[in-house]
């Protein structure tokens, strides 16, 4: 019996991942949450986005759990909501920084990284790095990439 794309993409960490994270502007809009970006007015300036595109990504983000809403009141205005990350949310500082290390390597803009990422006591620079259960750093060509217990491999034959 064979196993639909379906079914596959059900059992994929990254397939699951991308239905949350994997549409234009979605990471945009967390990059800004981490910069403290929480109302749909400053996301909405600082990243130029419709408002029409930006009320489904932060829905998205809701519905998956990266952002949650909280009601906000400005004096002589009436009650909004802003968007404030979640535990989730802010575990995907990881995968942004992945980005950022990646684009400055691999698309740079010539001005130089736009992010840095630093020691909140030290401010000295950091890095993602794979690390071993000994506590040895691995290089990237060092760990390969395996089928998980959860994955559908195809039977040989």
């Amino acid at each position: 019996m064979s196993t639909t794309s379906r079914e596959r993409n059900a059992r994929c960490s990254v397939a699951r991942s991308l239905e949350v994270l994997g549409e234009k502007w979605t990471l945009l809009v967390v990059r800004e949450a981490f910069f403290g970006v929480t109302r749909f007015a400053d996301f909405r300036a600082r990243l130029g986005v419709a408002p029409d595109v930006l009320t489904a990504r932060l829905e998205t983000l809701v519905e998956g759990g990266v952002l949650e809403r909280r009601p906000y009141r400005d004096e002589g205005q009436r009650q909004r909501e802003e968007y404030v990350l979640t535990e989730a949310g802010a575990e995907l500082k990881t995968v942004l920084a992945a980005f950022v290390a990646w684009g400055d390597v691999h698309r740079p803009s010539g001005f130089g990284p736009s992010i840095a990422y630093v020691d909140r006591e030290t401010e000295a620079p950091v890095r993602l790095a794979f690390v071993a259960e000994d506590g040895r750093e691995l290089a990237p060509e060092d760990v390969d990439v395996v089928a998980g217990p959860g994955a559908l491999v195809a039977a040989a034959g």
